[in-house]
């Protein structure tokens, strides 16, 4: 069961949840959640999640480099799109970092933030659909925790500004 939302309560400010990844739409979602947020006055939660993967024992000390590899490289995608947004509407999103499977990890945030009140995700624009998590998180919308803002991806800055 999720929990409640209290996202409009006293001692509470409504967040915009982006998830950062390395698709090309995913700046459209940044844009759109960042325009969005500044005109209703609502705050911005950028995530990064870090797929891990089974590493044997033997392989420990590389696994440690490769993790933090993975970390400085989730701090630098987060703080490229930080200063987008920043640069978009004036907003200095909340950044995050987590490590697992997508899906799982965005709902573990969504349950652990109350104030999270939306997903914003942008839909890929090639002909091989919308992208994973789109596809996934579409298949479970009518059970999902929050309501899912799906930006398409090939908007411009002018209409999405149109829109937000």
């Amino acid at each position: 069961m999720s929990r409640k939302r209290r996202s409009y309560e006293a001692g509470h400010k409504a967040k915009f949840l982006v998830i950062i990844d390395d698709t090309t739409e995913c700046d459209r979602a940044v844009y759109f959640a960042s325009r969005r947020a500044a005109r209703v006055g609502v705050s911005v939660v950028m995530l990064r999640i870090i797929e891990t993967h089974d590493h044997g024992q033997q392989w420990l000390g590389v696994a440690d480099i490769m993790r933090a590899e993975a970390h400085d490289e989730a701090n630098a995608m987060l703080a490229k799109f930080a200063a987008r947004s920043n640069g978009i509407a004036g907003i200095t999103p909340e950044c995050v970092i987590r490590e697992g499977e997508a899906a799982e990890e965005i709902l573990k945030l969504i349950e652990e933030d109350e104030d999270i009140s939306v997903l914003v995700l942008a839909a890929g624009v090639d002909t091989e659909g919308p992208g994973p998590l789109v596809s996934h998180l579409g298949s479970t919308a009518g059970s999902f925790p929050i309501p899912v803002a799906i930006v398409p991806g090939h908007l411009t800055d002018d209409e999405l500004d149109a829109m937000s």
